[in-house]
């Protein structure tokens, strides 16, 4: 796939993947991007996944027919994305690695050498001229690894983004690129937002036409789109009006509740409703959720004097990304004791930027008339 002239893709698409970073579904795969440069020199970025280093540099060769590149580039040591630095640096001897002096030091923990010998550190606006093209290298510490470095190309004016514009899924299946990149950036990244939008406050400084991540599609047309959303994500701002409802339900009385509380909603204008059973769905298609709308209820039980298991694992997932800037309620669940709300409650105090509704739902044992107006006044609430 040729990006520009100069500029010629040889990563590789992964359809065995069932978990990509041991947790995240990934039905369409994953794709590890690699680009090549070029010009009098050459450099390559990124290597792929260890599984796929024989595709890769095979990738490479037929990119570049009987020429060799000069230097490889790693902006990001993930393993995903470094694994065939060896494989490369023992195909092409004479080629010089690029890259930060943090990375360099991963590189001596994964493979057992740093390659010293090798070595081109760069840091902040440092410059590598290729010819024509001149890469001007721009730190973007935790974002979502220290070591990561993001280049800029000016001569065709792309940005190699490193993780950042990534998403779930390889380049050979068509879908929808903000749903996928949206789960992608707040499971992966979204601990990260003030890094985030440091990186995005150098980006702006940059002629950009075109944006090429170490996953997912490259980014050609209305980039003002893809950015604004990634400034969305990082600000922890609402993207989207609606309600989220998170729930477990032991015997189906607190499910009951929260299909009632649905409809209320519904009836009381909510634009969406957003339901997610934490013990069945896809965790990470909840916390996305929990992030891009904003408005929450947590619905559960009193289980074993705490939580119910996959509440507190969700709540979880929410404050270790800096959840924040929300409306939340509670819904409550218990037979003779229930204390929920003030569990769930008390996991949110590191969490800042919280209102909560002053309507609480407290169920004992199943709705009665009581619990149900509760429900209706708490709509009511939530849609104002």
């Amino acid at each position: 796939m040729n990006i520009t002239n100069d500029i010629r893709y040889v990563g590789v698409n992964d359809h065995e993947i069932d978990l990509f970073e041991g947790q995240y579904v990934v039905p369409n795969g994953m794709a590890y991007n690699s680009y090549a440069i070029i010009d009098e020199k050459i450099a390559i970025f990124d290597s792929v996944d260890r599984r796929f280093g024989e595709e890769w540099l095979s990738n490479i060769k037929n990119a570049l027919g009987e020429r060799t590149p000069n230097y490889l580039i790693v902006q990001h040591m993930e393993p995903d994305h470094s694994a065939n630095i060896t494989s490369f640096a023992n195909a092409y001897p004479e080629a010089k690695i690029v890259a930060s002096a943090k990375a360099f030091a991963m590189m001596k923990n994964f493979f057992g050498t740093d390659f010293a010998e090798r070595q081109i550190v760069v840091g902040e606006n440092d410059t590598l001229s290729l010819g024509k093209h001149t890469l001007t290298f721009i730190t973007a510490p935790m974002v979502h690894w220290p070591e990561v470095i993001v280049t800029y190309d000016s001569f065709d004016k792309v940005l190699f983004s490193a993780d950042a514009f990534g998403k779930f899924g390889a380049l050979d299946v068509d879908e929808d690129w903000a749903c996928e990149a949206r789960r992608y950036y707040i499971g992966i990244v979204g601990k990260y937002g003030a890094q985030v939008q440091t990186l995005l406050k150098k980006a702006a400084g940059l002629d950009i036409e075109k944006v090429c991540p170490l996953h997912g599609p490259v980014l050609t047309e209305n980039l003002g789109y893809y950015l604004g959303l990634y400034n969305t994500w990082s600000s922890y701002a609402v993207e989207s009006e609606g309600v989220v409802i998170a729930y477990t339900s032991v015997y189906g009385n607190t499910k009951k509740a929260v299909e009632l509380l649905a409809e209320k909603l519904k009836e009381h204008g909510c634009p969406k409703v957003a339901i997610s059973d934490l013990a069945r769905c896809d965790m990470a298609e909840a916390v996305e959720d929990a992030f891009r709308y904003g408005k929450i209820v947590l619905a559960t039980t009193t289980y074993n004097n705490d939580i119910f298991p996959f509440m507190r694992t969700f709540i979880d997932h929410l404050t270790e990304r800096n959840f924040k800037n929300r409306t939340v309620a509670f819904i409550e669940n218990g037979s003779w004791a229930p204390n929920a709300t003030k569990i769930m409650k008390g996991m949110l105090e590191k969490s800042k930027d919280l209102v909560y509704t002053q309507t609480e739902v407290k169920i004992l044992s199943s709705l009665n008339e009581e619990s149900k107006n509760a429900i209706d006044s708490l709509a009511k609430e939530l849609c104002e």
